[in-house]
Parts: C-alpha cells; sequence; structure tokens
C-alpha cells in the first residue's frame, strides 16, 4: 500500500484550509509531499462551484454574513453546499499517476468510502448516475465535489453526521429546488460521536483506495508553513 499522512485539523475556517489544500497540491504535483488526507468541520460557509449561480443562494449575502455564515466562490465541480460544526469535511491530495486516470471511477470511490462507512452502522447508502454524492433513502447525506490539477486531486466531499440541517435551507445545494437533506444523527435517531465517525471514515478510505493511513498532528507542521497557508484571507 502507498502511504498517506493522515491530516485532521479539529475545527477550521474555510479559507485557512483552502490554502493548505493549495500548498499541498504544490507538493504532491512536485513529489516534495506524499498523498495526504485532510479531515476538518468547518466554521459555517457556503461554497459555490463551477456548475452553479448566485440564484442557489436563497438569501441575500447580507443575511448570510449577518448569521456569521462565510462565502466563497470555488474551482470545484457542484453547485452550492453549506459547510459547518457536527459535518466530517474530507480533502484527499492524491496523486493519481501511475494509476487509471479516470475522474468518473475517482468519484464512485469516493461513493464507495461514504457508502462504506455507512454499512458499518447497518445503513444502506446509494449513489446516482447523474449526482455525486451519497442517498439514504433519497435523502443526501454526503455531497462531493473535487478539482483536479495536473492527475492530484482537491476538494472532495463532506458527511452530514449531526450537523444543523436548517443550514440547507439557505441554499438549492442540486439546483432542481430543495433537495432533501439528512444527517447520520438524523437517520439512527440518536447522537453520533465524531471521532468514532472519522475512525470509521479513514478505514473506508484505506480500503477503497488501497492507502496506509500515517497520522500527523496538526502541531507537527512547522508553524511558520502553516502561518504562510493561511495568509491569503
Amino acid at each position: 500500500m502507498r502511504k498517506l499522512t493522515l491530516l485532521d485539523l479539529g475545527q477550521r475556517d474555510y479559507s485557512e484550509v483552502w490554502h493548505i489544500q493549495e500548498d499541498l497540491v504544490k507538493e504532491v504535483i512536485s513529489g516534495a509531499s506524499q498523498d495526504t488526507l485532510i479531515l476538518v468541520e468547518h466554521t459555517p460557509v457556503v461554497t459555490l462551484g463551477r456548475q452553479g449561480s448566485e440564484e442557489d443562494v436563497l438569501v441575500s449575502f447580507e443575511d448570510l454574513s449577518g448569521r456569521g455564515i462565510q462565502f466563497f466562490k470555488v474551482d470545484r465541480g457542484g453547485r452550492a453546499t453549506f459547510h459547518g460544526p457536527g459535518q466530517l469535511v474530507a480533502y484527499p491530495i492524491l496523486s493519481l499517476l501511475g494509476q487509471d486516470r479516470d475522474i468518473h471511477n475517482y468519484l464512485r470511490n469516493l461513493e464507495a468510502v461514504i457508502i462504506g462507512l455507512l454499512a458499518d452502522l447497518d445503513l444502506r447508502g446509494e449513489g446516482k448516475e447523474d449526482q455525486a454524492g451519497v442517498w439514504i433513502d433519497e435523502q443526501k447525506v454526503a455531497s462531493i465535489g473535487i478539482g483536479v490539477k495536473k492527475w492530484v486531486t482537491y476538494h472532495g466531499l463532506a458527511l452530514n453526521v449531526d450537523i444543523d440541517l436548517d443550514y440547507f435551507s439557505l441554499i438549492d445545494p442540486c439546483g432542481v429546488g430543495q433537495a432533501k437533506i439528512t444527517s447520520l444523527a438524523k437517520v439512527l435517531s440518536s447522537q453520533v460521536k465524531m471521532d468514532q465517525i472519522k475512525k470509521s471514515f479513514v478505514s473506508s478510505f484505506s480500503e477503497v483506495f488501497k492507502r496506509m493511513p500515517i497520522p500527523e498532528s496538526y502541531s507537527s507542521f512547522p508553524s511558520e508553513r502553516c502561518q504562510e497557508m493561511a495568509s491569503f484571507r
């Protein structure tokens, strides 16, 4: 198995983590760093992907700001999505060189990671041919939106663990009217521990992508590097 740096950032601002992704993509392309999996919970933020439009945001940007929600247009696939506490966001920074350079297959593998995690909880998850993501009984529990640069992946997926679902009423996540959004806590009718979901996610990711995760703490990154990565606000 190829080694995979596992970087759990806890709860972080979206812009900070985006810059960390950007830096790591450059390093993986150059060969200076190995593949990395970033796990994070974001502070409240709406992001708009390449296929989206500002009409996908159903309230004014002033309203978002008043609610303490940031907004960014980003270069991932997909439309509008919300990130916030109680949602596990994963950003795989993977080199696809030397493998099947099939972006569709990569997307299906990301779905397989979530479906495997759900199976561990005795839940049946499904993907859809015309949309990236994972659904439980026609309710979306995970969204996927990626970018690829020189065959290195970035952006990734978001799994609703125990997030406030009311936030999703602020956006049209699929461009087809209000989609039904759910979370693990809602489906299971119980509290769900994020740490346990992270462990299950990493295990499923390792199995699907044939990577050996090597945990690295955020604090082990040189502080100067972290500050430099987060300086672009």
